[in-house]
């Protein structure tokens, strides 16, 4: 079903932009740093917002995230700051890659694309019966697209820059990579069903009056 741009639709995307300036401009809101890592709750909002606007509005949320993260790594760096920001030298050399644009742009954009089409995927499959389920699955799809494709980039774009900085070679590599999205990727995963589904279902409720295609 098209839908058409309203008003509504562009106060609440300017919303859910301004929290995530807001997250991103406070230290250890929007990204908490642990070790060389900084775990996100930025990513949240986004999620909602491709629930309640859709894939286009919620890719735009999706892209901000990453120019937020890259200004993030960029005025406030760590030492893995490298994967999220052209201008930010590689370990090794005294130079930055453009490859970073897109391990922080490309899952951020897609934050904001799968969790819509999740979403509508599950109401229909369980015909509108637990929307709950079906927002709380959004969430940790969501969530699990920026873990599993950030870190899955780095590897292949980024794979013995990371390796010299956590110390390892060859296949521990990737194996060290699978440590960070079970230990990051799968807590904030629980606690991106748990907040969406909390707030979207309140939103959703108040949003009914307005829209029709998300029910």
């Amino acid at each position: 079903m098209k839908k058409n741009l309203s008003t509504f639709d562009l106060v609440l995307t300017a919303i859910f932009l301004g929290i995530l300036i807001f997250m991103g401009a406070i230290p250890f809101l929007g990204f908490i740093p642990i070790g060389p890592l900084n775990v996100t709750t930025m990513h949240i909002p986004v999620i909602i917002g491709s629930i309640l606007l859709g894939p286009k509005l919620g890719g735009f949320l999706g892209g901000s995230f990453g120019i937020i993260s890259l200004i993030n790594a960029t005025v406030r760096p760590s030492a893995l700051s490298f994967v999220f920001s052209p201008f930010i030298p590689i370990i090794g050399t005294d130079h930055g890659s453009w490859r970073a644009l897109i391990v922080v742009l490309v899952p951020r954009i897609l934050i904001g694309i799968v969790p819509y089409f999740v979403y509508k995927g599950c109401r229909k499959l369980l015909k509108n019966k637990a929307n709950t389920v079906s927002l709380m699955v959004a969430g940790v799809a969501g969530s699990m697209t920026n873990t599993i494709l950030v870190m899955n980039l780095i590897y292949f774009l980024f794979k013995n820059a990371y390796g010299q900085l956590i110390g390892e070679a060859g296949s521990a590599v990737y194996t060290a990579i699978l440590g960070v999205i079970l230990t990051n990727g799968v807590p904030e995963a629980i606690v991106a069903a748990l907040v969406t589904a909390a707030v979207g279902t309140v939103l959703l409720r108040l949003l009914k009056k307005n829209r029709t295609d998300l029910y």
